[in-house]
């Protein structure tokens, strides 16, 4: 099958990066500040028996303290705000965000309510945006695959502009 073959070129990838970054370890944590849940089911997803993400160190950790990663997804509701604020200044540096859906790039369907702040970059910096309504959760592994690739190219062009080997 195709979607097979796909599927497992992904995996590869993201086992590469995965173990370039942090020696094989990333941790993840995922913070709902208002959505619908749809990205939430799809983020699940990634750590049942098909996707099984573990396998490439990839975890979702209870605690912002142990996380590499925050995964936002929503529009960021007024009430979760100062929650996703703390949440993101508990996480040790470096530290990166990944907003997931279109609620959390700039409300979604929920733009200007007067509950929500319109996006995540309203509340903490963004490092990257992985569309959709839901995101599936390839789309997911890929915009982390994205994310590790990119963090990998600045640790090699810090190391190379430090004269490192």
């Amino acid at each position: 099958m195709q979607g097979d073959a796909a599927i497992a070129e992904l995996a590869t990838a993201v086992d590469r990066a995965a173990y370039r970054r942090l020696g094989r370890s990333l941790s993840i944590r995922t913070v709902d500040a208002g959505s619908c849940n749809g990205c939430e089911l799809e983020l699940n997803a990634l750590s049942n028996v098909f996707y099984d993400i573990e396998r490439f160190g990839i975890r979702f950790v209870a605690s912002p303290r142990h996380a590499d990663v925050l995964t936002v997804t929503g529009p960021v509701t007024k009430n979760m705000a100062e929650a996703l604020q703390r949440t993101y200044e508990a996480m040790p540096n470096p530290k990166w965000v990944v907003a997931v859906g279109g609620c959390a790039r700039d409300g979604g369907c929920f733009a200007g309510s007067y509950a929500a702040l319109d996006g995540v970059h309203n509340v903490v910096p963004v490092d990257l945006h992985i569309p959709g309504c839901p995101p599936s959760p390839t789309e997911i592994l890929k915009g982390l695959l994205a994310l590790m690739e990119r963090v990998n190219a600045r640790v090699s062009d810090q190391a190379s502009a430090e004269g490192s080997p």
